[in-house]
């Protein structure tokens, strides 16, 4: 049974080609020698895959700069050896910088996080989660939306058991109030802050979120395939090919999720529309609460709130990262089940042509697909778009050199640090 927020007539699981519908003709041409003009203006886009482009400020305000300081602050955690920079490294693209399928945390750095650490860069344009008028979800931070902001995400980490571990609000404060920095704090906010220790946390949330806000590291807009779209660099013959699959429908269809090309308003793409997909990735021996065969992260139908308990057709849904900055990552998906995007890739194209290479063998011989998730759940998972829509023994959507042609053109998507 497909999900209720499915419309007849329309595609299944999380895509609404309707939606999305670009000239992907013109973009297949492009490659093969149309105008830069007509390539890059091909697919329109939209404000939830595209943002304008923002300079680097002067200098960071003060309250940015204190959330800088708080990001790289390891004695805000229990251990005194975990800060927000630890999980999110700056060279890493503010993701892990190691294959951890889940970073280690705790009072005695001994918890095993249950999920892969995404990247932080490229959020400002993120919303709340919601429903689209057509029952799309979207939206919201973490890798089931849960949170309504940067300020929101940044709570949390600081609570986390299995992160900085904190017994409590009060706790984090008391250690605010020694760092190095608590003078400037309390000039920033009043001598009396720390004496409201609800009031203190909501400052420093704040104040790292306006720091992510702030900083042009998080959204700078440096890759090489911005310089492409500015007309400034030519890519390769590889790259193009790699665009050209990255986008077509009966090939990757990777632009469905991850738009591709300027929005409307000529801003530059940030390869996610902030929306959800339940793809079937494979169970990851490495999290260690997966020892536990009972035990399945369900994703969206499983928030802690509670509120989307009633929506089955949501269980195994995670959200759609940004593809900026993905070749710099380690670890994939939000169990971190891959290590190499040439393993994702050929995983995407391979799923359900070749499910033997990806899943465990029953009893029967037979692969035990979307072994990640409840076997009720597993009508859910996205069978009926591209590269998705193929059955044992059909041919991949995209072949290994093809693979290699996608690698080539998202490795024009890092940013350039060296231009901050």
């Amino acid at each position: 049974m497909k999900p209720s927020w499915i419309h007849p007539g329309k595609p299944g699981p999380f895509f609404f080609a309707a939606r999305r519908a670009c000239t992907w003709r013109a973009l297949l041409q492009g490659a093969a020698g149309v105008s830069l003009c007509a390539l890059l203006t091909a697919c329109g886009g939209g404000s939830s895959g595209s943002h304008e482009e923002t300079p680097a400020p002067a200098a960071l305000s003060a309250m940015a700069a204190m959330g800088e300081k708080i990001f790289n602050d390891t004695s805000l955690s229990a251990s005194g050896r975990q800060s927000c920079a630890a999980c999110h490294v700056s060279a890493a693209g503010h993701a892990s910088e190691n294959a951890l399928a889940g970073q280690p945390g705790g009072v005695t750095m001994d918890q095993q996080g249950v999920r892969q650490t995404p990247s932080i860069r490229y959020l400002t344009a993120n919303t709340p989660f919601f429903f689209d008028k057509e029952g799309t979800p979207t939206g919201g931070f973490f890798w089931d939306g849960r949170a309504a902001s940067l300020a929101d995400q940044a709570r949390e980490p600081f609570l986390n058991a299995r992160e900085m571990a904190n017994a409590d609000v009060p706790s984090v404060v008391e250690k605010l109030s020694r760092a190095s920095y608590a003078a400037e704090f309390r000039k920033l906010y009043g001598e009396d802050i720390f004496s409201r220790p609800d009031d203190a946390y909501t400052r420093m949330t704040l104040a790292l979120a306006q720091y992510q806000k702030e900083d042009h590291e998080f959204h700078a807009f440096t890759s090489r395939y911005d310089a492409f779209l500015d007309g400034r660099l030519k890519l390769s013959d590889q790259e193009m090919r790699g665009l050209a699959l990255f986008n077509s429908p009966a090939k990757g269809n990777c632009a469905a999720c991850h738009p591709s090309a300027r929005g409307s308003d000529g801003s530059h793409p940030l390869f996610t529309d902030f929306t959800y997909d339940n793809l079937g990735v494979p169970r990851n021996p490495e999290l260690l609460v997966n020892a536990d065969p009972t035990y399945f992260d369900l994703g969206l139908c499983a928030r802690p709130a509670g509120d989307l308990a009633n929506r089955a057709d949501l269980c195994g849904a995670f959200k759609v990262p940004s593809l900026r900055n993905v070749t710099r990552r380690q670890s994939f998906f939000h169990n971190g089940r891959f290590k190499s995007l040439k393993d994702v890739l050929t995983f995407y194209v391979q799923r359900d042509t070749h499910p033997e290479k990806w899943y465990p063998l029953g009893d029967d011989g037979q692969p035990l697909k979307f072994n990640d998730l409840p076997s009720q759940y597993a009508a859910n998972v996205n069978t009926s778009e591209a590269p998705y829509n193929r059955l044992p023994g059909d041919a991949p959507a995209l072949s290994d050199s093809e693979i290699d042609d996608v690698i080539a053109f998202l490795r024009t998507l890092d940013d350039d640090d060296s231009a901050h």
